[in-house]
């Protein structure tokens, strides 16, 4: 059964330069903290009102089953309160509550201020997506090249675009995917899509860009370090969205990921947090080493990791931010106040 929750709040509307980032970190940090000491309990349990698509007769409707990522999504009949905001910013579950969570507080601190009027949005969550991205066991993102030929890539597009085509029935007038490894299906998920649908790699590639920021070695481009999981490296869309801006990209070498990166994850998964953060520090110390201006956290579960006064997080981003900060810069393109 697919679910919809709703979710209309009210935001401010100003929005930051990225020089300003990151913003209020010690409440993500704080945020980050929770949902990760209560994974266990949260997975499942999100306490918010849910609306599930019915039909024509008003009855709970499923979505249908398709032989595969080419058919074209199942329409739903969504009801009529839930359209008409041309600006609602559409929100596609992550594989896990943690995440999405993570990602909805982004987008109200990136929008709390100005007392303007609010953001609308909506979240469409279904847990069945960690089943097809065979996350039941966390290590599955540690295997590299093992990871995405193992994964059933039809089941996973499939389910994304089913997604995608409830966000748009409900009135969406974007859509966003805060997820990293569902990006490296970004492509086809989005073919087809009637709106806009926001590319973290993008996002960020864009705000760098608008950054400004100089060499630090003569004769040199500017270089932007980039950790995350093998899948999402592998993938290379992070460096491709990084490279079309001009950027030089740093990535980890063989050793740090087998030795540094990876164990970091195997010790969070450990609950071994001292450990983890240790080692995440090292991590993106040796891509700084290398002349790196700043250095792209893709990984959420890295995020909050590190105490907000550590001098590391201002030479680190979260890609999430930036695709929040989109969202946002978006629906207050779209917003027109009352006349």
């Amino acid at each position: 059964m697919w679910s919809l929750e709703m979710l209309e709040v009210s935001l401010g509307m100003s929005f930051h330069s990225t020089s300003n980032w990151p913003i209020r970190t010690e409440n993500l940090n704080k945020l980050g903290t929770r949902c990760r000491t209560r994974r266990e309990q949260s997975e499942g349990q999100l306490s918010l009102s849910v609306l599930a698509p019915t039909d024509a007769g008003g009855n709970p409707s499923e979505a249908r089953n398709t032989s595969g990522s080419n058919s074209p999504p199942q329409r739903h009949t969504i009801p009529k309160s839930l359209l008409g905001h041309g600006n609602t910013v559409g929100i596609i579950g992550g594989p896990s509550v943690h995440s999405t969570l993570v990602f909805l507080e982004k987008l109200v601190l990136w929008s709390s201020k100005g007392g303007e009027e609010g953001v609308p949005f909506v979240v469409c969550s279904d847990p069945a997506l960690k089943k097809d991205l065979f996350l039941s066991s966390p290590f599955h993102l540690l295997r590299g090249r093992d990871v995405c030929p193992e994964l059933n890539k039809d089941a996973v597009v499939e389910h994304l675009r089913r997604k995608r085509a409830i966000l748009e029935d409900a009135g969406a007038g974007c859509v966003v995917m805060p997820c990293h490894l569902c990006h490296v299906w970004h492509k086809k998920v989005s073919e087809g899509c009637a709106v806009p649908f926001l590319h973290v790699g993008e996002c960020v590639a864009r705000e760098l860009k608008r950054a400004k920021l100089k060499p630090l070695e003569a004769g040199s481009d500017v270089r932007i370090g980039l950790l995350a999981t093998e899948a999402v490296l592998m993938s290379g869309f992070y460096q491709e969205q990084l490279q079309r801006q001009g950027f030089e990209v740093v990535l980890p070498d063989k050793p740090t990921m087998d030795h540094i990166y990876n164990p970091a994850v195997e010790a969070l998964h450990r609950k071994d947090f001292k450990g983890a953060r240790n080692l995440l520090r090292i991590a993106i110390q040796v891509l700084l080493v290398r002349a790196a201006n700043t250095v792209v956290l893709a990984s959420g579960e890295m995020q909050g990791l590190l105490p907000c006064d550590d001098p590391l997080l201002k030479k680190s981003i979260d890609p999430m931010d930036a695709l929040a900060r989109s969202a946002v810069e978006w629906a207050k393109s779209k917003w027109k106040k009352p006349t």
